[in-house]
């Protein structure tokens, strides 16, 4: 679904055929995108009516498929970014990816969203805090700790970007995340 997600904001921004979006997405996340998982989701947007398909023609070459993101396909957008249910919470491609669109939604989805996440580290932060007690291998422990450390550090960087979610502008880069 975080394909989903970077795909249709890369279209938001404006139309592209499919080598210029997939080399967009990656040049923005530094994620590879395969063409086996992006000709299928713009497949289902066209089919869903969240993008049209035009052909575009190419000097000495044939045309190539030009995708624009429709109306439907902004709502879509809009209703991925601000939902982050319990189960895609805690996949971190999932979350960074609905970070990234926050320009696009309201501070109280921003919330939403953030607090979701929080909810999920939450839990994680309990369940391996009882399993550092218990752990009877100091390399084990060790291990736990450092799981700990970054979901507290995690934690701390969500807290600083709730105070922000009122604030349209992206928050300032440096700030520390320690």
């Amino acid at each position: 679904m975080w394909v989903d997600v970077l795909l249709l904001s890369q279209l938001a921004r404006r139309p592209s055929h499919g080598y210029e979006l997939r080399r967009r997405v990656e040049a923005a996340t530094g994620i590879k995108l395969h063409n086996n998982s992006l000709y299928p989701a713009l497949r289902r947007f066209g089919e869903a009516g969240a993008v049209t398909r035009t052909l575009e023609p190419q000097e000495g070459r044939p045309p190539r498929h030009v995708y624009t993101l429709t109306d439907v396909g902004r709502e879509l957008l809009h209703d991925q970014l601000a939902d982050l249910p319990e189960e895609l919470a805690g996949d971190e491609a999932e979350f960074l990816a609905r970070l990234a669109g926050f320009g696009r939604l309201s501070p109280d989805e921003r919330r939403g969203v953030l607090a979701a996440r929080g909810r999920v580290l939450a839990e994680r932060r309990t369940r391996l805090a009882g399993l550092a007690e218990a752990a009877d291998d100091p390399w084990a422990g060790l291990v736990l700790d450092e799981v700990l450390r970054r979901i507290r550090e995690e934690q701390a960087w969500l807290d600083r970007l709730a105070s922000r979610t009122d604030d349209p502008t992206v928050p300032d880069p440096g700030e520390e995340t320690t």
